[in-house]
């Protein structure tokens, strides 16, 4: 019966390994229509009687503005260059703080481009230690299969922007009207501001604290160099 066990999970491992990996390895070509997370608040939607639809459209990274690409990395992930998936120094510093904080509501993440790129493509959003572990081992995954390049380009085009909109082509039309790659420092900033609460956030009308926010962004923003990218 040990035995038996044992080849089972042996068996299910390998095949995980196996198809995770392809998985990974098909988007360093093919760009996805689709994301679970799309699905899921279209869903969600439905179920609360409001159409939220799905707005977005895939944009290569030579027609997103320098500007975003800059502003997503001071806001959201400021080692994306240095780090293989997952910033331990960021991980541990949200650990402790979760500590001290226990039951307060103020919980820290401490997901990289990676990681969130990997939960909006493959995922589920929902806060486990399961999904926080495939979120870890699928970010790894793409730091091995993919470029630098392909990884912000992935992220741009799938992270969640407001209700119903995806991707930078589809934010920058919405909130200022103008294509992703015409978004200037300010309106970059202002979106990489609202990315760890977009449903509530609206770069569009900001609030004070959103503005603050984005002014401390592209601050740090001007100090990025994307020379690696080679994006113009």
């Amino acid at each position: 019966m040990a035995q038996r066990v044992i080849r089972w999970g042996a068996a299910i491992a390998v095949i995980f390994v196996v198809s995770s990996t392809l998985a990974v390895l098909a988007v360093r070509w093919i760009d996805p229509p689709v994301t679970p997370l799309m699905l899921a608040e279209l869903f969600r939607g439905v179920l609360h009687g409001r159409w939220v639809g799905i707005d977005h459209h895939w944009v290569p990274l030579d027609r997103v503005s320098p500007a975003l690409v800059r502003a997503a990395i001071a806001g959201e992930d400021a080692h994306f260059f240095t780090h293989w998936g997952v910033d331990v120094p960021a991980l541990r510093k949200a650990q402790a703080w979760n500590r001290r904080h226990a039951g307060e509501g103020r919980l820290r993440g401490a997901s990289t481009i990676t990681m969130q790129c990997a939960r909006n493509v493959y995922l589920w959003q929902s806060r486990t230690y399961v999904r926080k572990a495939l979120e870890i081992w699928f970010a790894a995954l793409m730091e091995v299969l993919w470029s630098k390049r392909r990884i912000l380009e992935v992220y741009l085009n799938v992270i969640e922007w407001g209700p119903g909109i995806y991707g930078a082509q589809a934010a920058a039309d919405r909130y200022f009207h103008v294509a992703a790659e015409r978004l200037n420092a300010r309106q970059a900033a202002l979106l990489a501001a609202a990315l760890p609460d977009p449903l509530a956030r609206n770069p569009g009308a900001p609030t004070r604290a959103l503005d603050a926010r984005a002014s401390r962004i592209a601050r740090r923003a001007a100090m990025v160099r994307l020379g690696a990218l080679a994006v113009r």
